[in-house]
């Protein structure tokens, strides 16, 4: 199977919204960009994705600046591309239409030599929506909790 080496995750992504589909996309980095990722310098919080004019980018998600790095080093906050096919991003700009869709990165990770965004086609969540589901982990953890303590 492929070597997945994961940089980065966006658990508030997964707090703040419904997750309905995820894509993968390949992103264009800089040299020393890609450095940076190799040592896990990757935050995926608040960032977002849009389209414009047929291409897509990626908004808010810092890559630290490589330490040894000269002075072509980039922008940490810097708008970057995403690749993925035309018909893909297409279908998913008509998807992005319907009310209350937005586009976010969940996770940063290397396929083999190659940095990769899931990108999840996320539905906000409401407040009681955010309740109930940590009622639900609480619940779940305290299930867990009493079942370890019966196997002893």
């Amino acid at each position: 199977m492929d070597n997945i080496k994961i940089i980065a995750n966006n658990k508030k992504a997964y707090h703040d919204y419904f997750v309905e589909e995820k894509y993968e996309a390949g992103i264009e980095l800089a040299g020393t960009e890609v450095k940076s990722l190799r040592q896990g310098k990757c935050n995926l919080k608040d960032s977002w994705c849009n389209i414009v004019d047929g291409e897509m980018f990626v908004n808010a998600m810092h890559i630290s600046p490589y330490a040894h790095g000269n002075i072509w080093s980039k922008d940490p906050m810097r708008v970057r591309r995403l690749l993925m096919h035309k018909r893909e991003i297409n279908k998913i700009f008509a998807l992005l239409q319907q009310k209350g869709y937005s586009l976010i990165p969940l996770s940063a990770y290397f396929k083999g030599s190659i940095v990769k965004l899931e990108l999840g086609l996320c539905k906000g969540k409401k407040l009681y929506d955010k309740r109930e589901a940590a009622a639900q982990q609480s619940a779940k953890r305290d299930i867990d909790r009493a079942i370890k303590e019966q196997a002893r």
